[in-house]
Parts: C-alpha cells; structure tokens; sequence
C-alpha cells in the first residue's frame, strides 16, 4: 500500500465549525487542521512516471494548510469502514485505469485529522504535555466520523485492511425439509434477512413444494429484493384495501393510464423509466468521418426518478452519489438509450426540532411515536398489504 497526501480537506467554516464542536466535548483542543490522504493497492510496485501520474491526479483543491506543532497533537485518519468501497475510490479508480495504470487495484482516499491541544496539566501549560485518555480519544473519533459508512484509525499505516479481500464462506443449505418454519426463522434472525411472516410462510410453501433445501443465497437474495434499495417486490405485489383483493397491483395502476389514454406518452413505465413525447429539435454531434454537423431529429424525453432511502438520511452524501448514479445507469438503459440532460436532487428529513427554531409543522408527537411509522415498515415489507393498515 502506497499513501500519498493530498489537498486541504477543510474550509475555514468547517474548520471552525468542527472546532467549537471539539472544544465544547473537550477545551484543551486549540486547532484541528484536516487533509486528504490517499491510499493506493497496486499489484507493483509504482514506477517514476507511475508516481509523476498519480501525484498530478491528485492534486486538486486548496493546498493543505502548514501544519501546527504547538502543544500535544494527536493525529486520527477517517477512511470508509473495512470491507466496502467507497464512491470516490469507484470514480477514481476508473479514471487511473483510463490513464493507462492498470497494474493499480485501487485508489481509496481518507481524511487525516490533526488536533492540536494545550500542553501541560489540565491544559494549564504547567508540567509535561497531556495526551488524550481512551474516553477522550473516542469522544473526539465520534465528531470525527459518520460510524454509519466510516472507521477511525490512529495511524494511516492501518488502513491497509482497506485492501484486504476475505475468503468466500462455502454454501450452506437451511434445512427446511428437516426442521420447517424454525429452520427460516433461525435464519432470518442469523442473517439479518428482515423478512415479515408472509414471507416466511411463503419461502416455507414455495420450497415444500420444490422438496428441496434453499441456500443461504437464495435467501439473501429473496429478502435483498425488498431492500430499500429496489421495491419493485412491492410494486408488483397483490394488494387487498379493507378486506377486497384488487385486480392491479402499483406498476398496473401506474400503467393503466397509459393504456386507457396514451396522450403525449410513448412508454408507461419501462426499464426503470417512462418517455413523453418530444419534438424535432436540432443537435450537433459527431457524424461519419468525425466531423461535427448539426441533425435535425425526433428527440423524445425521458423521465427518471430514483429514490434511496438508506442511507440518504443519516449520511445524505452517499445515498445521493448512488441515487444519482442509478439514474444514469437506467437513463441509458431506456428504448435505445438516452443522455442525461438535467437532474433534480432532493432530500427529505424527519422533523428537526432545532431548540429556539422550532417550525409549526414539528411537533414532538410526530418525532416520539414510532409504532406508526414501524406499522408502515412492516406493510412495506410484506408480499401481499393491505391498506387498512399502512394508511399511517
């Protein structure tokens, strides 16, 4: 593993913002500075030019700021949690490939923070310097980090687990032919499946049926369906409103005015994307010999709209890199294929309660009572809902 610095991570207000967040949990801090630090796998070792490369890639931004050496400094490195890839590494590492580096596995980037604090006794200046304590040291990590998508380090040089790749555990079989539903419920509670009863009871009936055992992947995949990141289980489902089943699930009715009144569309709902007419206008693009003209063509328009739930709300940055790159992926997936012109990014949040800027929408009712919301959790993950009750 090479680690290379890089740029300032930090603007004056985040800096001082982080600050006061630090201080207020410990005064002795005087000064945080923060710069990004690279991380790069390589099958071999890098050459000169190799390094003249990946030096001019990553430099960009501000430059990082001279470092303080007053007092006692403690350093701590923020990467992306073992065992994931993060967004910025995908990009990244695509773009040193296309440089022509692809002896480099990957290209991972961290945060070095280096929090200076007062010397001596109690931060007084009297005596030896202090360092932090373990209670400390985790107070000043839990500001540092989202422990959501993140992992604290005291030195970059442990970071190398970053690249680590773990052996594939071998398949295993649920014997359901041998212990029934309890072989499903242990499993759903093993794995983290969250799957609902109906669920349950439908693997139960489905695999009785086949005379077979599932394998864990199998199920994995069944209860990965209906993540947060892909609901078209739900969609696709039976649904039952105050006791009476419907003849169309959610994709049907979204389709159904299409196919009653097909006004001004051409697609109702396909590949992840639906298209509206559009008009002749006129692009300038590549023709044959590679020279540009302008062409004057039918363009329709498609629309897209990607949700992510998790984990937009508690770490919004990478919720919305996936959700933006999904859209693209679809976009381009579409009838022949289209380019992206124009998006629209939105966050929704819970409500804040901001102590002295509290809205006339907030209440505390709404942030206390989760049994409604929970209700909806669960009609959201079930095969078959019924409305009467998820109308919370």
């Amino acid at each position: 593993m090479l680690i290379l610095p890089g740029s300032n991570a930090l603007s004056s207000f985040r800096s001082q913002r982080l600050l006061n967040q630090l201080q207020a949990v410990l005064p002795a801090i005087t000064s945080v500075q923060a710069r990004f630090i690279h991380f790069v796998d390589s099958a071999s070792p890098l050459s000169e030019d190799d390094l003249n490369r990946m030096n001019g890639l990553l430099t960009y931004g501000e430059p990082a700021l001279p470092e303080h050496a007053e007092g006692v400094v403690e350093e701590f490195v923020v990467i992306p949690r073992f065992g994931t890839i993060s967004p910025w590494a995908s990009k990244a590492t695509d773009i040193v490939h296309n440089c022509g580096m692809a002896h480099i596995h990957r290209v991972e980037r961290g945060v070095a923070y280096r929090i200076n604090l007062k010397g001596g006794i109690l931060g007084t200046g009297l005596g030896a310097a202090k360092k932090l304590d373990s209670e400390q040291a985790q107070a000043v990590a839990a500001l540092l980090h989202d422990r959501m998508t993140e992992s604290v380090l005291r030195h970059p040089d442990q970071a190398a687990g970053l690249f680590s790749s773990l052996e594939a555990k071998p398949l295993e079989s649920i014997d359901v032919m041998g212990a029934g539903r309890n072989a499903l419920e242990k499993a759903n509670t093993d794995l983290g499946l969250a799957m609902s009863d109906d669920e349950i009871d439908y693997l139960l009936e489905a695999f009785t049926n086949a005379k077979r055992n599932p394998t864990d992947v199998e199920l994995m995949m069944f209860a990965q369906a209906n993540s947060e990141h892909c609901r078209h289980k739900i969609f696709n489902a039976d649904w039952t409103i105050d006791g009476v089943a419907q003849d169309k699930s959610l994709f049907k009715m979204i389709k159904n005015t299409h196919e009653k009144n097909p006004r001004g569309t051409i697609v109702a709902y396909s590949d992840n994307s639906s298209i509206i007419e559009g008009a002749e206008v006129t692009r300038f693009y590549p023709r044959e010999g590679q020279e540009y003209a302008p062409s004057t063509e039918l363009v329709h328009t498609l629309m897209k709209v990607e949700t992510h739930n998790h984990p937009t709300a508690i770490s919004p940055f990478p919720g919305a890199s996936t959700g933006a790159g999904g859209e693209i992926r679809d976009e381009g997936a579409t009838g022949r294929g289209s380019k992206p012109k124009a998006g629209l990014t939105g966050f929704t949040v819970s409500n804040l309660m901001i102590p002295g800027a509290v809205q006339a929408w907030e209440n505390a009712a709404n942030v206390t009572a989760p049994p409604a919301s929970a209700t909806k959790a669960r009609c959201m993950a079930s095969r078959s809902v019924s409305l009467r009750h998820c109308r919370s």
